[in-house]
């Protein structure tokens, strides 16, 4: 089954095609728009989506040779509405146009289950970190649209911290790139920041704010790390600056972070089989870090970490081979934990 991807959950306009033989065509275009304000601006997001929907998946279905897929799959959430809604509203009306199934698929299960789409794919169950600008998760992957979330950030997302720091050493934005560039020229241990773990924490202090904050040894905090950043280049007269050491070191603090509790997941479950997914899982830093893990690793590349079509069609592919279809009604969905 051929499938046509869609993706414009943020500032990525993507399509692909995926096949039986894997990915026929990947297209991204990134918004530069965004540069000027160091940060991603929604209305002018979803009227850029708007503008390159069309020309985007015509290239993608070209390089692909493909005439008329036998699917389309659009992200339906989560993501920035208004973006989201131009990809899903376009995917809707394609599979409309050509008579073929629909699948909206959540973002997140896309990139979860990017690491499918390799050479040597894991196999179920295995543990899936989703490290992005807006979530940081941990899974446990026991099928498709099955999965045990294990642990999350209970404030900043990773890449989310990346980008504040990025704009106190003065780099701009996207953050993620810029300060894992800077971090080469840096030492890692040149600059003493803490490794936030609210997981240790149990107890009454967190009872008094509700059980409903309840936090799993699992979880994470990027939060009081950018404070510290920020702390340290306040003290030393560096706020603004390019400092490869405070680079280097809050790069490391967070690759830190991230392996601890892939190490504790893998004591926890019993499982070895360790993917990345989502645009934090690009930096080289932790690329080096989780692939030193006594784990059988998967990492996609890093054109496939970052948002794309691919991991859409992919999804929207096993989802339909697995004999779902969905209403022309699906619409967005900002809050959706992926496999509910």
């Amino acid at each position: 089954m051929i499938v046509l991807g869609i993706e414009t959950s943020c500032d990525e306009t993507a399509a692909s095609v995926v096949g039986p033989s894997g990915v026929l065509s990947d297209v991204v275009h990134t918004q530069e728009i965004h540069r000027e304000y160091g940060g991603v601006v929604p209305e002018l997001a979803g009227r850029a989506h708007a503008e390159r929907i069309v020309t985007t998946a015509t290239a993608a279905l070209q390089r692909a040779g493909v005439e008329k897929p036998e699917g389309v799959a659009a992200t339906s959430g989560p993501g920035l509405m208004g973006a989201v809604l131009v990809g899903l509203c376009f995917g809707k009306a394609a599979a409309i146009g050509w008579g073929v199934p629909f699948v909206g698929v959540n973002h997140l299960e896309g990139h979860l289950l990017a690491p499918l789409l390799e050479d040597e794919p894991p196999s179920f169950p295995f543990l899936s970190l989703v490290v992005s600008g807006g979530h940081t998760t941990l899974y446990l992957a026991k099928a498709v649209g099955e999965y045990e979330v294990l642990g999350q950030t209970i404030d900043d997302a990773a890449g989310e911290a990346f980008d504040k720091v990025a704009r106190m050493l003065g780099l701009g934005y996207p953050g993620g790139p810029a300060v894992d560039a800077l971090a080469t020229r840096g030492n890692p241990q040149g600059v003493s920041l803490p490794r936030p773990d609210p997981g240790r924490r149990l107890g009454n202090a967190v009872a008094r704010r509700g059980a409903n904050l309840a936090r799993r040894p699992l979880d994470m905090s990027f939060s009081g790390l950018k404070t510290a950043v920020k702390t340290h280049l306040e003290r030393n007269a560096l706020y603004g600056t390019a400092d490869p050491d405070t680079a280097a070191s809050f790069q490391a603090a967070v690759a830190d972070v991230l392996c601890q509790r892939i190490e504790r997941a893998m004591k926890e479950t019993g499982i070895r089989r360790v993917a990345l997914g989502g645009g934090v899982a690009a930096n080289s830093y932790l690329r080096e870090r989780v692939q030193a893990l006594d784990a059988a690793v998967t990492l996609p590349p890093r054109s496939r970490c970052t948002d794309n079509g691919s991991m859409i069609a992919h999804v929207g592919r096993l989802r339909m081979l697995m004999g779902q279809r969905d209403s022309w009604s699906t619409t967005a969905q900002a809050n959706w934990v992926p496999g509910t």
